[in-house]
């Protein structure tokens, strides 16, 4: 009888605190937090709809195959969820919104429960950002994986849709995977910076169609041009819906 040959590796996690894993990128599988993870997901799902009156507009356009980048005005702490409740829930574990290292590592509960609920990778906003685009080219070659960026680098405090950071443009110059842009309206007024308990306001969620940045020069200036161009699709998704939330209240006035 003849006896297959077999490695057994041990977990790169291995001997991390619970907390050290989260933190660790790639996350070796952890079926726990998977469950955990989805529980949340429908919670959420079922609460947006319920409490928010959740709708998405053009969900068609997200692409069905492939790595791509979703990209989005930030106002609150609901637009991650909200964007998450967009994509199949096959896909959330493999689904990684950019969060700020500063502020989410502040709080070790806060961490654990982004990274367990919302799969955040950790970025630091204060640095050049070299590791962090490195690390989201890794994750992206990989098929199959979304990374969610609010290039504002901030949540805004009213519905103004700040000014792209380049960070994103770098990101996007001369790859071949796709940015959605994503126009959330709504969650601002939900849960506005510094609110702790979600308000019943409707939340709307636009996605347009996927730009490509391919030919785009991978330079400063090519970096530009690309935020300008993700920041004027953010802001027409964003005149479209404002224009359609109008519409819907009016209606529901004189019903």
């Amino acid at each position: 009888m003849q006896h297959a040959n077999w490695r057994y590796d041990t977990a790169e996690d291995m001997g991390l605190t619970f907390v050290n894993r989260l933190k660790r990128f790639p996350r070796e599988p952890d079926p726990l937090v998977y469950g955990a993870r989805f529980a949340a997901a429908l919670a959420i799902r079922v609460a947006l709809r319920a409490y928010h009156r959740f709708e998405i507009i053009g969900r068609d356009n997200l692409p069905r195959e492939g790595s791509f980048v979703l990209v989005a005005n930030h106002a609150s702490h609901l637009d991650a969820v909200a964007l998450l409740s967009a994509l199949p829930l096959r896909s959330l574990n493999r689904v990684f919104p950019l969060a700020a290292r500063d502020y989410f590592c502040a709080n070790e509960l806060r961490f654990v429960f982004a990274a367990i609920i919302a799969n955040v990778i950790l970025c630091d906003r204060k640095s050049k950002g070299e590791e962090g685009l490195k690390l989201c080219r890794q994750m992206l070659e990989a098929p199959g994986n979304v990374l969610v960026m609010f290039p504002e680098g901030t949540r805004a405090i009213d519905d103004r849709v700040g000014t792209f950071r380049r960070g994103v443009g770098l990101l996007l110059a001369g790859a071949s995977y796709p940015a959605v842009p994503c126009y959330l309206d709504g969650p601002g007024r939900a849960l506005p910076k510094g609110g702790l308990i979600p308000r019943p306001k409707r939340v709307r969620l636009a996605i347009g169609e996927p730009r490509s940045y391919k030919r785009v020069e991978s330079s400063d200036a090519g970096a530009l041009r690309i935020c300008a161009d993700l920041r004027g699709a953010v802001l027409a998704l964003g005149s479209d819906t404002r224009a359609q939330t109008a519409r819907s209240i009016s209606q529901e006035v004189y019903q």
